[in-house]
């Protein structure tokens, strides 16, 4: 029996943290006769558990039975798919939704739940009926039916849990809460939900308040549901604002309601997860909604932690910020003790459409993993790992195919493991990735990726964008400048260019209270120049609000540092205008340049920014304040758009200009707020991301990825001293290296290597060469000796040197 909790955002398995590598097969697409190899695979890969949706749509029968155990049909066999894996020393990640998607028709719901209760298909804009397959979550007969799924379902998973003996150490509920109604731009505007939100908005304005916001009557249940179905100017702002504000709530019971379910059904001792969407067209710009959408309805829950569900197709210089911003958005948003983990970790060749219109390298599931698990990752999984056959429905419902998805007779063409077995090129990119974390596992399953005293700003309400109403001009008006500015900055070049040039940092929710913005808040292990508050740096449209104004506010005024870039706030989230950052900082805006088909705004740097070329941009922000000092000035006006103030004891520098993805500048400018990289970078060319991760004991492992399609060299440094006496390392172009720093091997220290560690046994260690000269340094006065290459002792330190190319066998160093 083992017990499983979380904590400290770990994994903890029997008291141990655990790095959990798995991979998603899905039983009810496989005979059974081919469930223990794809099993064997998972293992051989590199995997220790396996996840599967179980569909209720599959398992419930026409009389209303629900058969979990394979009586009428093998690929129903859930209890004994999860006892083999079992047998096969395989952990369990249960998905019973009820909703599941994975290209099940209905997202996995019965036809006879809709059949039953026409009217949970909501109603949405303009008094329309939605087009997809969604519910109203917390309509009577939808939980209703929810709960007589999960008491079929849930008491198998019970027997099979972790602390009863069982391979189940987590169960996720539901799957991608409020993505259909977002990506069809469809909210849930039932009769009763609009009861419900009138409920919610009198207990939050009050009855005038409501009223004046909504532009309705509240004791009027008519003209308030048409009101919020039909928004009109100029209430427009303030009805979407409160629309997905109470959506959110929504979420949250909706959450509750399903654990409830769940433990009363029997589930109780293993940590439940909630899958967060958002990724697409091979980007993760638009993740951060589904954060947005969801993080009330697990932060702060004891034993629940979020998901993520990536979909990026390759890495490159081009989205690998979005992968890094989007692991540091979930985590600013988690408590304490949650953990970040991925739930559907794309793993494919990206043919899913079995068209051949897209092939991914298959190095960028590495690629992705090495970052995921820089980052502190504590679970992933490949989605999706084997592929299968889609059985016919139990009763035919004359759509095309009567089969249970959509995607025809083969499923999961593209995954590693094809619908017959065979392997794609992912599988080998895949099993390097795992393998190369087994040696380190127990290392990253208690480390916490480490910082640079810089933290990017996350304002989950400036991601409050996935419904518009198609009539409004104001909120099209509203979202399109969000959508231009949030998050990773104008051009996306916030985030990527402070990634690439070395650093490495987490992120704050400036909406909570506190906002995290100080030395012991928000994740941050290192405190700005002199012991300040760190560094914030934010990518901000002409909305955010006066909560968040107010607390950046107060952290200058206690000396910390402001990096923002775009444009200067000027209204809240509902519209009303709001210029508390702006006044603050002492700072108008006097014009605005925009770039066009025959106009080509140019900035030129001064004082620290002076001597480099003008830079054409997009846009530049023309600023004027009596204490501000000029940084970039536009060409044509002359007038500043990047200047540097003081508020208090602290310093602001605002960008209000896309200006390029220039490293060096960028550097400059963080360094202007006392913030350096403390890997010190010297590299040959851009493309590598760096950051290190570090547990209690002050072990450390160093991350080297490349996305760059040409290897890069760099030498580093670790706070001003040498890495490796200064030495280059050379890292070819899209791969990676972990390499240990500080390592304890029995009685000694592995002080430093070019080697990744394969394994670690007491006083021996493998170790992997890199370079093709390789290096390892010891701190012992013990003997040390080494399978092969050269030994050389002096001065209370051990040099291993492996003469040789890279990629030979590894070398068995032993401290006697």
């Amino acid at each position: 029996m083992s017990r499983v909790l979380l904590h400290d955002r770990r994994i903890v398995v029997d008291g141990r943290p655990r790095l959990l590598l798995a991979g998603e097969v899905h039983y009810f697409r496989l005979p059974r006769s081919a469930w223990a190899d794809r099993l064997d695979r998972l293992r051989e890969c590199g995997g220790d558990t396996v996840a599967t949706y179980v569909p209720w749509l599959w398992h419930e029968l026409p009389n209303g039975d629900v058969d979990l155990t394979g009586r009428t049909h093998e690929q129903r066999d859930l209890a004994g798919f999860l006892d083999l894996a079992h047998e096969r020393g395989l952990y369990a990640v249960v998905r019973p939704g009820p909703f599941i998607m994975a290209e099940v028709k209905n997202e996995g719901i019965p036809y006879r739940v809709y059949d039953e209760h026409p009217h949970l298909l909501p109603t949405t804009w303009d008094n329309r009926t939605v087009e997809t397959r969604t519910i109203d979550y917390l309509a009577p007969e939808f939980l209703a039916a929810t709960d007589g799924w999960y008491a079929e379902v849930m008491p198998v998973i019970a027997e099979r849990l972790a602390d009863r003996g069982g391979p189940v150490i987590a169960v996720q509920l539901d799957n991608e809460i409020g993505m259909l109604s977002w990506v069809t731009n469809s909210p849930d505007l039932t009769d009763g939900l609009c009861e419900d939100l009138r409920r919610w908005a009198v207990d939050r304005y009050g009855k005038d308040g409501a009223a004046q916001r909504i532009g309705a009557d509240p004791g009027d249940p008519v003209a308030w549901a048409a009101a919020l179905r039909t928004p009109a100017e100029p209430r427009s702002l303030p009805v979407h604002d409160d629309l997905g504000r109470y959506m959110r709530d929504r979420y949250r019971r909706y959450v509750a309601e399903l654990r409830d379910a769940a433990e009363r059904h029997g589930v109780t001792g293993v940590p439940f997860l909630i899958n967060v969407h958002g990724t697409g067209g091979g980007r993760g710009r638009t993740f951060p909604i589904g954060i947005s959408q969801l993080f009330e309805a697990y932060r702060g829950q004891p034993q629940v932690t979020s998901g993520s569900d990536y979909y990026l197709g390759d890495l490159t210089v081009t989205n690998v910020a979005d992968l890094y911003v989007g692991n540091a958005f979930l985590a600013a948003v988690h408590d304490a003790d949650q953990p970040l983990t991925s739930l559907e970790f794309e793993a494919g060749n990206g043919d899913y459409g079995q068209d051949l219109s897209m092939l991914y390298p298959p190095e960028a599931v590495e690629l992705k993993a090495r970052l995921c698990v820089a980052q502190g990752n504590r679970l992933l999984n490949l989605y999706l790992f084997a592929g299968g056959y889609n059985p016919p429905l139990a009763e035919p419902v004359g759509d095309g195919n009567d089969r249970i998805a959509f995607t025809g007779e083969r499923h999961g063409f593209a995954a590693p493991v094809d619908p017959e077995g065979r392997l794609n090129p992912t599988f080998d990119a895949a099993r390097r990735a795992l393998h190369a974390f087994r040696g380190v596992a127990d290392l990253l399953a208690d480390s916490d990726e480490e910082d640079d005293g810089l933290a990017l700003g996350f304002v989950p309400d400036h991601y409050l964008t996935e419904y518009h109403h198609p009539a409004s001009a104001s909120r099209a008006e509203q979202i399109a400048d969000l959508e231009r500015f949030r998050g990773m900055g104008p051009r996306d070049v916030l985030a990527r260019a402070l990634l690439l040039a070395g650093f490495s940092f987490p992120a704050v929710d400036l909406s909570a209270a506190g906002g995290g913005l100080s030395a012991a808040g928000g994740g941050l292990s290192a405190a700005g120049a002199a012991g300040r508050p760190p560094v914030i740096a934010l990518a901000s449209a002409a909305t955010l609000g006066r909560d968040v104004q107010r607390r950046l506010v107060e952290h200058l005024r206690r000396g910390g540092g402001l990096l923002l870039h775009g444009v200067l706030p000027e209204r809240d989230h509902d519209g009303s205008p709001c210029t508390v950052l702006a006044d603050a900082l002492g700072l108008t805006v006097t014009g605005r340049s925009e770039g066009g088909p025959h106009h080509f705004p140019s900035v030129v740097g001064h004082g620290w920014a002076a001597g480099r070329a003008e830079a054409r941009v997009g846009y530049a922000q023309r600023l004027a304040g009596a204490t501000a000092e000029s940084v970039l000035t536009e060409v044509a006006s002359g007038e500043p758009c990047a200047v540097e103030v003081t508020v208090g004891d602290g310093r602001a520098l605002v960008v209000a200009a896309d200006v390029p993805c220039d490293l060096d500048f960028w550097r400059a400018a963080a360094a202007r707020l006392g913030v350096r990289p403390r890997l010190a970078p010297d590299a040959d060319g851009p493309g590598l991301v760096l950051t290190s991760t570090v547990d209690r004991a002050g072990q450390r492992l160093l991350h080297l990825i490349n996305v760059a399609p040409s290897p890069v060299t760099v030498a580093l440094g670790w706070h001003g001293t040498p890495v490796l006496a200064g030495r280059r390392l050379r890292v070819p172009a899209r791969t990676g290296l972990i390499l240990p720093y500080g390592i304890r091997v029995g009685a000694a220290t592995l002080v430093e290597t070019t080697c990744e560690l394969v394994a670690l046994d007491g006083a021996t260690v493998l170790l992997r060469p890199t370079q093709g000269d390789d290096k390892v340094v010891l701190a012992t006065d013990r003997p040390v000796s080494a399978s092969r290459g050269t030994v050389h002792v002096g001065d209370g330190r051990v040099t291993v040197r492996l003469p040789g190319a890279p990629d030979e066998e590894p070398v068995r160093i032993s401290v006697g």
